[in-house]
């Protein structure tokens, strides 16, 4: 693709440069389930959350960094290695439009890509009649896709309905 405005160029290869520095990150292995101390943030009723299932690839750098995420703020995580996320994301009702490099399930929802903790809390919390959230992509700035000296634009978390249909759930301004 040709850019008549050299400021496009610069700014694709910019995040063409963030996305692969993210993405092949030495990639550690799932060391069980253990709970890393939650954040201050961290609500004490969080030991009542249900378990929450990611299934990622093993060479993707930015999933195992979400996985510290939602374990900092409090989460049990089965971190399970797939050899290939297709079958997953078609299993667990994921649509192409709305994919991500990692799936989760918990409490009967699917959370697809780098959806905030709080999200997740609040769609426990809330119940709504939803598939699930889903974060398409990889923006720059959600969770585990942070990097040091980037201004990150907003994102929003999608809700997905059981109908396949999307609609903000969330916005956030990193």
């Amino acid at each position: 693709m040709r850019y008549r405005n050299p400021l496009f160029r610069c700014a694709s290869t910019v995040v063409a440069a963030i996305v692969i520095t993210a993405c092949t990150q030495v990639v550690p292995s799932p060391v069980g389930t253990a709970i890393a101390a939650p954040s201050p943030l961290a609500k004490k009723a969080d030991t009542a959350l249900p378990r929450i299932t990611v299934h990622r690839d093993a060479y993707c750098g930015c999933c195992h960094l979400w996985v510290d995420h939602l374990r900092k703020e409090g989460f049990e995580v089965d971190d399970r290695i797939e050899g290939d996320m297709n079958p997953v994301k078609q299993r667990m009702g994921v649509a192409p439009e709305h994919a991500s490099c990692h799936t989760a399930g918990i409490g009967g929802y699917v959370v697809e890509g780098h959806v905030p903790a709080s999200d997740i809390r609040r769609l426990l919390k809330e119940r709504p009649r939803i598939h699930g959230l889903a974060l398409p992509g990889m923006p720059v700035g959600s969770p585990g896709m942070e990097v040091d000296g980037i201004d990150a634009p907003p994102y929003t978390v999608l809700a997905i309905g059981r109908d396949g249909m999307a609609s903000p759930y969330a916005e956030h301004r990193p």
